[in-house]
Parts: structure tokens; sequence; C-alpha cells
């Protein structure tokens, strides 16, 4: 029997590797590429940068990254949640060509984009005066996933060469010098965007931003109404802040909003112990304690639980100070 154990295993060994490679065999090896990136713009950022953004790729291309080529040279690569980048140290007064190619999880890569062609402006080695804030934004919704902003032209002693657009303190566009407005797209429904616009010149000073706007995208077509805490404001005064907002129609009072701090979720503010649990459209107010020293910067959102116990879409975010 003993010597009959090694033939066995050994047989056993055999079959399971034919099985093994009969398997391999039925699963054929990935060797379609995604389809080319679409959308390439580029925009000169100042006279060393170039701001390159695309239109991200379907899921269902399976997509897993971007590689940024610069006159057919791989100069950047990126995951694919990243659909823009800054390309720096170029030469100012210079013309530059960029491409994008996709690439999926087996490492497949798209054939080229569309070239995007720019030329970066000329340098001002002694400028370090920002330009002006652009003095207005408007924004309105374009749709359940898309936004368009406009703003006021910015000024500069030399030249304004960019604008850039944030949400929630985060760049997520940049326009041209003669540009003054853009549309935001990828979006979700039924939530507040705050945007901002800064001003940018050749030298990369970067004006403040200027005033906020707040953008509501619809629901989409059967999302049921606005889930989003509407208004929000927040006051700073010695040892404490106050929120107050306007409770949104969830089908039901809300009794329970999440409260998240520069980013982060810190509490659960609820109603129904000792206070009146919000009705839909009611003006609510919350005092928060706070022991962080004055000077201290918060930016606030909040929002509501839904009758299914699943979280509603955001407030707009607000930016405030705390007080001493």
């Amino acid at each position: 029997m003993r010597r009959n154990a090694p033939t066995f295993a050994l047989r056993l060994a055999v079959t399971a590797a034919l099985v093994t490679g009969a398997l391999s065999a039925c699963t054929p090896a990935d060797t379609a590429a995604p389809p080319p990136t679409a959308g390439l713009t580029a925009q000169a950022g100042s006279a060393g940068s170039v701001h390159v953004m695309w239109q991200a790729a379907a899921e269902a291309d399976g997509v897993t990254g971007y590689q940024v080529f610069q006159a057919g040279r791989l100069v950047r690569e990126l995951p694919a949640e990243k659909t823009m980048v800054d390309v720096t140290g170029l030469a100012p007064r210079t013309a530059y060509a960029f491409s994008v190619r996709a690439r999926d999880a087996a490492g497949n890569l798209s054939g080229p984009s569309a070239t995007a062609e720019v030329t970066t402006p000329a340098a001002h080695a002694d400028d370090r005066r920002a330009p002006s804030a652009p003095a207005t934004t408007t924004g309105r919704a374009n749709g359940p996933r898309a936004a368009r902003l406009s703003w006021a032209a910015a000024t500069d002693d030399t030249a304004v060469t960019a604008y850039d657009v944030y949400q929630g303190g985060v760049r997520i566009h940049t326009a041209g010098p003669t540009e003054t407005g853009t549309t935001v797209t990828g979006l979700q429904p039924d939530t507040v965007y705050t945007f901002t616009v800064r001003a940018r010149d050749g030298a990369d000073n970067s004006s403040p931003d200027g005033p906020a706007v707040d953008v509501t995208t619809p629901p989409a077509d059967g999302d049921g109404p606005g889930t989003a805490p509407a208004e929000l404001a927040a006051v700073a005064s010695p040892g404490e802040v106050t929120l107050s907002w306007t409770a949104p129609d969830t089908g039901r009072p809300t009794g329970e909003y999440q409260l998240y701090v520069n980013g982060e979720p810190t509490t659960v503010i609820q109603f129904g112990a000792g206070a009146a649990v919000p009705s839909p459209g009611a003006r609510v107010e919350h005092r928060l304690t706070v022991t962080e020293p004055a000077g201290t910067a918060w930016a606030v959102k909040l929002r509501a639980r839904l009758p299914d116990g699943n979280w509603g879409a955001f407030s707009a975010e607000r930016r405030i100070t705390l007080a001493g």
C-alpha cells in the first residue's frame, strides 16, 4: 500500500493539473483594449504649468487608470478616479501637446485620445501680486448631474491666465483667462454643491475665493423629493457655534442629522428627547459647545436620516472661524 500511495498522489496531482489547464483554456485572456479617452482639454494655468482634463470612462469599460503623454512621452500615471492633473515644470511661452490613454485591469491600453494643444504664457519672475477675486459668482443646476457656473472677470497687474473652480475646498476645474463661465458635470442628483472661483496669473499667484454659490441639483426621475437640509447657516460666538437650517421633506418629521466638520463625521444631532422633532419645511436651530481655540477654521455641513434608515443628501457647506 505504501508503494502505491505516491503513485496515487501523483495521479491526483496530474488530474488536478489537467483540470486546471482545462479551466484555464476555457477562460480566454482579456485582450480587448478600452475605447480612447474623450473630452481632453489642456489649459495653461501659469507660465510653467498646464491643467489637463478629460471625461471619465464608462464603468462598463473597466478602466483602472490613465496615462498622460506630452508629445508622446509619458509624464503622469493616475488611478481611474482621477480625471485631471497639473503638469508642471514647463517652459514659458512654449507650445505643448497632450494626449491620454486609458488602461484596464489586464493592462490593455486604449488608443491615444485626440491631442490637446496649449501654449504657456510669458513668465513674470518678479510678480508677487495676486489677481483680484472674481466679484460675483452665480450658478444653476443643468439637470440632475450638472451645474452651469458664471463669474465676474478678475484683474491683475500682469494678466489673469486661468480661473480655478473649487467645490468643497477642492479644485475641480480650470478655465481659460477669457472664460467667465463653465459647466461642471459628474454631480449627484438631489445634492447641494457649494462652488467658489479663484483667478490665477502667470506666476501662479492665486486670488482669494470669490463669493460662494450654492447649486442644488434636482432629483433624478423616480428619486422622489429632495432630501438635503436647506439654507444652512453657521454663526460662531465665544465657546459656541449655532447652526440653523430648514428641515427637508423626507416623508415624515426628521429627528436625526449627521454633522460633518472639515469633511469628517463628528456627531449625530438628535431631536425628540425634550425637543420637538422638526417637521418638513420647519426652521431648525442647534447650538454646539466648542473647546477648540479661537481662530480655528471649520467647514460644516449636515444630512438628515431618511425614513428608510439611510442618510439623505448633504446640505450646502458653510465655513466659519471659531470666536474667542
